[in-house]
């Protein structure tokens, strides 16, 4: 006989853990946003680099090299902490796991953060 929640479970992309596949679609779409924001960023950040304190404060004043360095610090950290994530839920269990995983959480959103501020900074 068909079992039809089986098909319901693949379909929805919901593994035995009941959990969904919410890690493996975060990776693939940063992983492709990474692909075209860090030739962006090396592009835009690589010609300033060297100059002095005013060219690059007044370079980052414009808006589409700010917003690439920003958008990348974004994307860039959100797929460490995922993939770290992925690697520490792996490897560890219980309390030691969930630890990790929150240092892991606090240290890419606090240097995104960080980064978030020296670009407004700049800007401002």
């Amino acid at each position: 006989m068909f079992n039809f929640s089986a098909s319901l479970v693949r379909a929805f992309g919901i593994g035995k853990s009941k959990t969904g596949t919410d890690h493996f679609k975060e990776m693939k779409i940063s992983s492709i946003l990474l692909l075209v924001l860090v030739p962006l960023f090396v592009m835009t950040f690589g010609p300033i680099v060297g100059e002095n304190h005013n060219e690059v404060t007044s370079y980052f004043a414009k808006p589409f090299p700010s917003l690439v360095c920003a958008l990348t610090l974004i994307v860039g950290f959100s797929h460490f902490k995922s993939g770290a994530t992925v690697a520490i839920e792996d490897y560890s269990h219980g309390k030691v796991a969930r630890f990790l995983v929150n240092g892991v959480t606090a240290l890419s959103y606090s240097a995104m953060a960080i980064g978030l501020f020296a670009i407004a900074k700049m800007v401002f």
